[in-house]
């Protein structure tokens, strides 16, 4: 996952951060609504500002609010980096389906990402018990947990920590609660100073977001020569178009098309393309970007990759 992003689609993201509030087919949670792909289990799409009903799914890029499926497949949004800095990308994890919201959890905090471009920002947070409610979904805190910041964290890397944990909870339990936090004593707790006690809700997707993320395939996933690959995920490119590179271990092409999304202006829209693997047995890289329109003027389009084995 390497970013980079198009001073068009800069452009087109800033203005559609404030449209976010409605979000559609594969966007993540916004403020009160999600989106969802679906990763081989279900999802839906992820709204960009309102509240959406959530669905996620491996498959075919939906929203956040839906990451546990039947199967146990929930969303987890870690943290990555993009040309606009860090920035929120979805990975689709299998957690046990007799509490998903505490092991979606447990695996965020601990950072224990599949893709090793991933990672987060919760370190030191000790989950102790994650409860749906009514009007909330309460975060209680461990006693030992860290609460305030650490002396180097931002205040715009606190509040991406808290939307990466309102993100998944709510991808999670498929509703666009607001995520509260309290402490051991039911007191309300306001975590790495964001205001957390009395509930949070997600941010638009075009502000907290890569705007281009992988779906399938999963990293380290192995095919056999000539078999066909399904590249997906979610994406807000200009044009709808999302350029996609299978790189070989030396990083040159071996493959190189594109794929056009659902949508692209105020939030990120289910993309899917097939590959036929007509190339030698190895290692190589699955890229898909946001389209550059600025020829390289702006700081460059995000990226998201995958690492593959072909036999």
């Amino acid at each position: 996952m390497r970013p980079l992003t198009a001073v068009a689609a800069l452009a087109l993201t800033t203005g559609l951060s404030g449209l976010l509030a409605g979000c559609g087919d594969d966007t993540e949670p916004t403020s009160s609504e999600t989106g969802s792909d679906t990763p081989t289990s279900a999802t839906t799409d992820e709204a960009t500002s309102q509240p959406a009903t959530p669905t996620e799914t491996p498959t075919d890029t939906a929203t956040d609010t839906d990451g546990a499926a039947p199967s146990g497949t929930a969303p987890i949004y870690f943290t990555g980096s993009t040309p606009l800095g860090t920035r929120l990308y979805r990975e689709f994890r299998e957690v046990e389906a007799d509490n998903p919201l505490e092991e979606a959890a447990a695996l965020l905090v601990a950072g224990d990402t599949a893709d090793p471009d991933y990672s987060t920002l919760l370190q030191g947070v000790v989950v102790d018990a994650v409860a749906q409610e009514p009007d909330a979904i309460v975060v209680t805190l461990g006693d030992d947990s860290a609460v305030a910041p650490d002396k180097g964290m931002s205040p715009d890397d606190a509040a991406l920590a808290v939307q990466s944990l309102v993100y998944t909870l709510q991808g999670v339990a498929q509703e666009r609660l607001p995520v509260r936090v309290q402490l051991s004593d039911g007191s309300p707790a306001d975590l790495f100073d964001q205001p957390t006690g009395a509930g949070v809700d997600a941010a638009p997707e075009l502000d907290v977001l890569a705007l281009v993320s992988l779906t399938t395939p999963e990293e380290g996933a192995t095919y056999a020569a000539g078999d066909t690959l399904t590249v997906d995920g979610r994406a807000s490119s200009f044009e709808a178009t999302v350029p996609v590179v299978l790189l070989d271990a030396d990083g040159q092409p071996a493959l190189d098309t594109f794929a056009t999304a659902e949508g692209w202006t105020d939030r990120l829209y289910p993309y899917s393309v097939d590959l036929t693997l007509d190339v030698a047995p190895g290692t190589y890289t699955v890229v898909a970007r946001t389209d550059d329109p600025s020829d390289g003027e702006g700081p460059g389009p995000f990226e998201d990759t995958r690492t593959i084995v072909v036999e």
